[in-house]
């Protein structure tokens, strides 16, 4: 029977303000067993930039991410954002690790092509070395992942945190029994968005449709259910849709085969 091991993604708005944090790494340190936590810091980004004088441009809400940018988003996830996680999770006796995808060369990918627009410095997973990962894991160590990763050519690039987690989730699936949460503002997928408490407790592919075609799930949630069931189909045992103070995966929404 495989360890079991949970990836746990958290967007930046979390992570960059003081009460989210402490209760987030409050809850991620009591969750049992392995895992991982993959981090945004869009807000962070944004900020820093303005400082710098550096222009954030956003097209569907993906970072237009020129030379600049892309200085500005490595230190920021990289640095600042990342490495603050890493020392309050070892206040939390948590034995955390903070990686981009060039460390070891842990996740590789190509800068995305351009067709409808050209979002610069952003890059497409190839590849996560999950054994690599896996041997870390196994040794007591809890990976920390920025959104960065690298194209094996010396090239940063600024790569979404979602896939990110999808992708690390998967490439763990051989070795570990995983659960992906993905955490975000809402409780779950909601079935009326002026509800907060309208949560579809469960979802599997044919009511996914249903519910796309009746126009229930729309926008940014429907790529991200996508990545969910691509997940279970290459070997993750569960996904979870929840709130960011609910990380234990005893609420949310169940995404299922």
């Amino acid at each position: 029977m495989k360890e079991k091991l949970t990836v746990v993604k958290v967007g930046g708005g979390v992570v960059e303000e003081e009460s989210s944090l402490c209760r987030l790494l409050a809850d991620f340190s009591a969750i049992e067993g392995h895992k991982v936590l993959v981090h945004g810091g869009g807000r962070s980004a944004t900020k820093v930039a303005a400082m710098l004088g550096v222009e954030s441009r956003m097209v569907n809400g993906r970072r237009i991410t020129d030379a600049d940018m892309l200085n500005v988003v490595t230190m920021v996830y990289g640095g600042q954002v990342n490495k603050n996680i890493v020392a309050r999770l070892q206040a939390c006796g948590v034995n955390a690790l903070g990686l981009t995808g060039a460390d070891m060369n842990v996740i590789r990918s190509h800068k995305r092509p351009v067709k409808d627009v050209d979002y610069g410095f952003v890059g497409d997973v190839d590849a996560v070395d999950g054994g690599l990962l896996a041997d870390l894991i196994r040794k007591g160590v809890v990976p920390v992942m920025a959104p960065l990763t690298h194209d094996g050519k010396g090239q940063i690039l600024n790569t979404n945190a979602d896939t990110i987690a999808g992708e690390t989730a998967k490439a763990l699936a051989p070795y570990f029994d995983v659960t992906l949460i993905f955490s975000f503002e809402k409780k779950g997928v909601l079935r009326n968005a002026d509800d907060e408490d309208s949560v579809i407790a469960h979802i599997d592919e044919e009511g996914f449709r249903r519910y796309v075609e009746e126009g229930v799930i729309q926008g940014g949630m429907i790529p991200k259910l996508e990545n969910a069931f691509d997940a279970l189909h290459t070997g993750v045992s569960k996904v979870i849709i929840t709130q960011a103070t609910a990380i234990d995966g005893r609420s949310g929404t169940v995404i299922e085969r």
